[in-house]
């Protein structure tokens, strides 16, 4: 490419010291642009919502009228459930050349538990674990080549307010603390029609109050682009959204409309003289769809993000070797973790070496101790046998005696009978010779 020197108009940025060159002739990187929207269609897009509200406030009833698709619900719906419970499907929608991969994840049991005061815990829980499934994804050495088509991160909390009552309630109010930070919240008031326009009024003022008062952080349509800035600032001051929503449809002249009737009139969803339904629709599906999946990304995940990679050790700020890059803070932190890792073996070493000199000094006594035992027991076996042997000696010497004693009895019993032997002989022959 070729650029002229004098005719063409050279530009330099101050900031940056950039120059501004135009091609002398056509190049073609202007279809890059439609080369874009090509892949993108090409590709689809992803949507995720979290409706959140009370049971029986209308919940499928909406999504199914905001998409013009009646939803398959197999769920089983329950008032006495401990804890509250998400319900997720995903569906493939249509229009025209656009695909929606729609993910909805819808609340059951929300505010039916005695204990109110932990409901929040599951839904917070599921929305980190989206976030940590995408971080973890991208921080693979080999990563999915469409991350985006599989993102499950929430773009958009459509939170039902009751229409009964007198403003947002307890647990309400705690929800939606939890969640600014997390996901778009986008408040809306359900079953609009079974309050008057003057009760709804009150209701919607007293609401956004309650969340000005509190601090609580609700997603505000964008105003930085001008095709749509005066729309979106005109919504912005309507909220709380007010809707109504039906499965039901109604003849009207030539067509078929969504509606709700009473004895009293038909209440048309579409009609914006009714309800928001239609102003939601647009602000949330037409308008700034992208916005949100972008708000999503750019605010609430990269809160997330930084705070994890913090816990991780890839803080912004790292003293030990100031990295700037990524591949420098994981060696920093390599580094820090070798160290307390070296710390850690010496002072289990030294612990190792004083159990030892413990147990070492603990084989001492017990040896000392035994040999101590052992000379005890010898001395005494050694009594013991001087003893027998002297009681043995005696024994054998009362033998002996006995023994002689024995001998002496014996011989004198002998001669005893000898000697009455003799003398029987003798008498016997002196009486012979008398007769």
């Amino acid at each position: 490419m070729t650029v002229s020197g004098e005719k063409e108009d050279i530009k330099s940025n101050g900031a940056n010291g950039i120059r501004n060159l135009s091609p002398t002739d056509y190049v073609g990187f202007e279809s890059l642009p439609e080369q874009y929207v090509n892949r993108t269609i090409r590709e689809g897009f992803v949507f995720n919502v979290l409706v959140l509200g009370a049971t029986g406030v209308g919940k499928s009833t909406l999504i199914d009228s905001l998409f013009n698709t009646k939803f398959p619900d197999v769920s089983t719906k329950s008032h006495n459930s401990q804890t509250v419970e998400l319900h997720v499907q995903t569906h493939e929608l249509q229009e025209k050349q656009i695909k929606l991969k729609l993910t909805i994840v819808e609340s059951r049991g929300f505010g039916d538990q005695i204990n109110k005061g932990e409901s929040y815990k599951s839904i917070v829980e599921y929305i980190d674990n989206q976030f940590e499934r995408y971080l973890q994804e991208e921080l693979k050495i080999h990563r999915t080549n469409n991350l985006s088509s599989q993102d499950t991160r929430i773009h958009c909390c459509l939170y039902l307010i009751s229409p009964i009552g007198h403003g947002l309630r307890a647990i309400d109010l705690i929800t939606l603390k939890q969640l600014d930070s997390k996901v778009n919240i986008i408040p809306i008031i359900a079953k609009a029609d079974i309050i008057t326009k003057n009760e709804l009024s009150k209701l919607r003022s007293k609401i956004m109050a309650e969340i000005i008062t509190n601090g609580i952080q609700i997603y505000n349509f964008p105003t930085d682009d001008p095709e749509i800035a005066e729309n979106n600032l005109q919504t912005n001051g309507i909220l709380p959204f007010a809707v109504v929503a039906s499965h039901d449809f109604v003849r009207l002249g030539n067509k078929q409309v969504r509606a709700r009737q009473y004895p009293w009139g038909t209440v048309q969803v579409e009609n914006e003289n009714h309800c928001d339904f239609v102003k939601l629709r647009e602000m949330l599906l037409r308008i700034n769809m992208e916005d949100l999946r972008e708000t999503t990304q750019t605010k609430h995940y990269e809160v997330y993000r930084r705070t994890r990679l913090e816990e991780m050790g890839f803080g912004d700020v790292v003293d030990t070797a100031k990295a700037s890059t990524f591949q420098e803070t994981y060696e920093a932190r390599r580094n820090i973790q070798l160290s307390e890792i070296k710390k850690k073996e010496e002072e289990i070493r030294q612990r190792f070496v004083c159990r030892v000199r413990e147990r070492e000094s603990q084989f001492e006594s017990l040896k000392n101790e035994l040999h101590t035992k052992y000379d005890s027991l010898k001395k005494h076996h050694q009594e013991e046998k001087k003893r027998v042997e002297e009681e043995r000696r005696k024994l054998e010497e009362e033998i002996q005696a006995f023994n002689q004693k024995k001998t002496s009895v014996l011989s004198a019993t002998t001669n005893i009978n000898q000697s009455t032997t003799s003398l029987s002989s003798t008498l016997t022959l002196g009486k012979s010779k008398k007769k």
